[in-house]
């Protein structure tokens, strides 16, 4: 009965074989590796991951020997076997003993098929979707993708044409639209005029590939037959393609703090943003050092004993020397600096821009009217502040205050820029950006003089 028993128990354990005990050997004791829904997917697909093994496993030369002969072989579309004595030819400078052993690696691992009734070797459906998927990636690296979202929307469109998107997919760009988001905001945080401007252009790429997923994003949330996961999914990229194209206003605003804090040395038109720009040109700032000082430095040790020493000799001769008597007042010439000019300036462009937009509601422009007739005439320094204070007009953060920005940002009006240049007419100025003063639809000017 005892042995009986024995055998029962032995009959109903469940023995793993040796892979199975080597994985899990990563796992805690108490939890089985089965019951975890990635290694079942992951096991499923072992034989993709076989195939990547194969060619990527061991040192980065031998790697791109093995991509290199497969490559090769697969890009003759118009012969799918091959003799061995042309694969020779095809690949005449590589050695023998390398090329024996690359082909009897890829033939291990089923990315090549031999055929002993033909001695033929044959390229292997997976090892052409293997290299289907990585020419896609090597494509989207070599082009000018800043924001590094090429090669992730174009799985999901290529998904979505076929009919067959996934969650994963889509969490894979959710992911890389939130990193560009932190990112972005992280740069706009830190006020550097170099972090802002490169951020703003890695921003500029990534709405552009926001655009052309746009209406990717809308049909996976009007299909029907998609899941409630997939749905969610979809809805949370549109979430995060809407957080990052708000990020314009956030930009304008932290490069305009930044060019009000710029500081020009004198009147060389020179400013601390360009000497920066011409040091960051030079890789060795030592260099620029050289043949500057005649007489090397010498240096010179002493203790700490004389240190205190000669500071204490030094300290009682300035006392014995000092004179504590105060010394006689002087009158002070004050000087009163006439202000008035600016800040009547200032209300009189106040009152044209309010001007302007009562004429708009009653003419009925909705082209708006060109940045140039607010800005000129006028000289470069008066052009180029009332410059920077446009970006203001309709913005909500600054309604609250007093002053001149309040009174901007009550107008009921939007300011509209272009990377475009417009040639003016004019003494001081050549160029301008192609930029528009637009009248909200339905709203009423408020008169400038109510918030002072």
């Amino acid at each position: 009965m005892q042995t009986m028993q024995n055998g029962q128990n032995n009959s109903n354990t469940p023995e793993l074989d040796d892979a199975d005990s080597s994985l899990q050997a990563y796992f805690k004791p108490e939890v089985a590796f089965d019951d975890i829904e990635q290694v079942f997917q992951l096991k499923r697909a072992q034989p993709v991951l076989q195939a990547f093994t194969a060619l990527f496993h061991g040192g980065a030369d031998g790697v791109l020997v093995r991509l290199l002969v497969l490559r090769e072989l697969v890009g003759d579309a118009q012969s799918s076997s091959f003799s061995r004595a042309e694969i020779n030819a095809r690949l005449a400078y590589l050695q023998p003993d390398s090329l024996d052993t690359v082909l009897a690696r890829l033939r291990s691992h089923h990315l090549l098929i031999w055929e002993a009734a033909t001695s033929l070797y044959r390229v292997s459906p997976l090892a052409r979707n293997v290299l289907s998927a990585l020419d896609s990636l090597l494509v989207s690296d070599q082009e000018a993708d800043a924001a590094d979202m090429g090669f992730l929307m174009t799985q999901v469109a290529g998904a979505q044409a076929l009919g067959g998107v996934t969650v994963e997919q889509l969490g894979h760009l959710l992911g890389r639209l939130i990193e560009l988001t932190e990112e972005f905001r992280d740069a706009i945080a830190s006020g550097s005029e170099y972090r802002l401007r490169a951020s703003q252009s890695k921003w500029n790429n990534a709405c552009d590939w926001v655009e052309k997923g746009t209406k990717i994003i809308y049909s996976i949330t009007q299909d029907g037959n998609a899941d409630a996961a997939t749905q969610r999914a979809a809805q949370a990229i549109g979430r995060a393609q809407s957080a990052l194209l708000n990020m314009q206003g956030m930009f304008s605003r932290a490069l305009n703090q930044v060019e009000r804090q710029r500081v020009h040395l004198g009147q060389s038109g020179l400013s601390t943003t360009d000497i920066k720009t011409w040091l960051m040109k030079h890789s060795d700032l030592a260099a620029l050092a050289e043949n500057a000082i005649d007489i090397p430095v010498t240096p010179l040790f002493i203790t700490p004993g004389e240190m205190i020493d000669v500071a204490e000799t030094e300290i009682f001769a300035e006392r014995q020397n000092q004179n504590f008597a105060l010394p006689t007042g002087l009158e002070t010439e004050f000087q009163v600096q006439d202000e008035t000019v600016l800040y009547t300036q200032l209300d009189a462009w106040l009152a044209s821009l309010h001007a302007i937009g009562q004429g708009i509601n009653e003419q009925g422009l909705p082209e708006g009217v060109e940045v140039q007739n607010v800005l000129l005439p006028n000289s470069f320094a008066i052009a180029s502040y009332r410059a920077s204070l446009l970006p203001l007009i309709g913005d909500k953060d600054q309604s609250s205050g007093q002053g001149a920005t309040a009174r901007l940002s009550d107008l009921p009006m939007h300011f509209t820029l272009t990377d475009n240049l417009v040639i003016v007419t004019d003494a001081e100025i050549s160029a301008l950006s192609e930029a528009k003063l637009m009248v909200k639809t339905g709203s009423t000017a408020p008169n400038p003089e109510e918030k002072i």
